[in-house]
């Protein structure tokens, strides 16, 4: 925990929830520096300056006293974020990464604690991204859970354009003015969002957005969020609606739920315009109104639809509804996204194609600490089918690579498992997550 009491902002936050923080700054001390270089993760990629944490630590006082100086001074100036790009999780695409340099982390890494307790307090229960003692999985049982025990009926499930690359600068500020009163903190925010990036040895200035991959962009993500949507939705849509209404959002992937068909409809439309005034833009290829309830099968026979009911995904999971086995009562449940799924699947074999000549039992290994990392992950109720199809691909193509080795006694499929599998077993999918308890863990 940072020293210099950081944790009383929180405590004056919460004692007088209408007055405005000041002499944040403060905070930015030489001992709160040089406990935030010390909580960065090693191992991670080096932004422009090329500085490392070792070559930092080689001279830590000095170097901290000098990025304490310029703050104080506020000579300060961060670098511009190198960009990366990282392949997307279930498509073709990349998405974008800017990697701050080794002093903006540290700094950022003070900010951002700073901020949480700013704004935490302020933040609704129904935001889970980014946030103390929350993770997707309490989000995705919260969402399933309501849309099983509460009047749901319609869906509307939407996404935000390109969000992280398009928050506005200007808003941004506002929002955080709105509990903040300290000139000199709001300024370096400033200069943290103007400093743009480096792509290609190419400087490019931003006058928009906040880089992914920085410490302080979750935080002022969910700030911008709560403003934007989350209060929108409290204090203006469920007011409004006729019937009932609920929503969960993780950072900026969000679901909210209607009773009825209209008030989804009004929602959807006022969606477009509420996110334009804050310049951002919904996805129309990606948003949609579907029918999603207890009912719906009910209403699809009695209207002659054929087919299956539609289903939609949520942070990597597709929801879609179904039956207890004991009862026949309505649920619902979740798998795998597929198109998550077929790109894990991919990448497995194209891994498994590079490593094909490494040493058999090494890279058993290697595979069950990539499984036992998904399964924690996607190891839901329910969810078992598509985690053996995962194994089962994988067991498949590890046979496929280590045959193509060329060994004078090709490999059987019998040897395979009793010689190879038996004695290195790849580990079975386990089920971690209970969504029909009343917590995720």
């Amino acid at each position: 925990m940072m020293n210099n009491s950081i944790s009383n902002v929180g405590v004056f936050v919460s004692k007088h929830p209408e007055r405005r923080v000041q002499n944040l700054a403060r905070y930015l001390s030489e001992e709160n520096l040089k406990i935030a270089f010390y909580k960065l993760k090693k191992g991670k990629a080096v932004g422009v300056d090329g500085v490392t944490l070792n070559e930092y630590a080689s001279n830590l006082d000095d170097n901290i006293h000098n990025l304490y100086k310029r703050l104080v001074n506020m000579t300060y100036k961060p670098k511009p974020s190198k960009r990366v790009y990282i392949p997307k999780p279930g498509s073709n695409k990349k998405r974008p990464l800017g990697i701050p340099s080794l002093e903006d982390k540290i700094v950022q890494y003070v900010m951002a604690i700073i901020l949480n307790q700013i704004f935490e307090p302020m933040f609704i229960d129904e935001s889970y991204g980014f946030r103390p003692k929350r993770n997707c999985h309490q989000a995705v049982t919260h969402l399933r859970n309501m849309i099983v025990t509460r009047k749901v009926n319609y869906i509307v499930d939407a996404d935000i354009k390109g969000f992280f690359d398009n928050i506005n600068h200007d808003w941004m500020i506002k929002f955080l003015e709105y509990r903040i009163d300290d000139k000199r903190f709001i300024e370096i925010i400033k200069r943290f969002l103007a400093s743009g990036i480096i792509e290609n040895e190419m400087y490019y200035e931003l006058d928009k957005g906040t880089p992914q991959g920085g410490i302080i962009s979750p935080i002022l993500a969910n700030v911008y969020l709560h403003f934007v949507q989350d209060l929108w939705v409290e204090k203006i849509v469920k007011p409004k609606s006729r019937g009932e209404v609920y929503y969960v959002r993780y950072a900026d992937d969000s679901q909210i739920c209607f009773q009825y068909k209209d008030d989804a409809q009004r929602y959807y439309a006022s969606l477009i315009s509420r996110l334009s005034r804050f310049g951002l833009e919904v996805a129309k290829d990606k948003t949609r109104i579907i029918a999603f309830g207890r009912f719906t099968k009910s209403d699809m026979k009695a209207k002659g639809i054929k087919g299956k009911p539609s289903t939609f995904s949520f942070l990597g999971f597709t929801f879609y509804l179904s039956q207890t086995k004991s009862t026949g009562k309505f649920t619902v449940k979740l798998k795998t996204d597929s198109k998550k799924l077929n790109a894990k699947m991919r990448k497995a074999s194209e891994w498994l194609k590079q490593v094909r000549h490494n040493d058999v039992k090494d890279t058993i290994a290697s595979i069950n600490r990539s499984l036992r990392g998904h399964y924690q992950y996607y190891g839901v109720s329910d969810n078992i089918r598509c985690m053996n199809r995962f194994r089962k691909h994988i067991i498949r193509m590890l046979f496929k690579v280590l045959r193509s080795r060329g060994n004078r006694h090709r490999l059987t499929w019998d040897t395979y498992f009793n010689k190879i599998l038996k004695y290195n077993p790849i580990i079975n999918p386990k089920i971690y997550i209970k969504l029909y308890s009343d917590t995720a863990y």
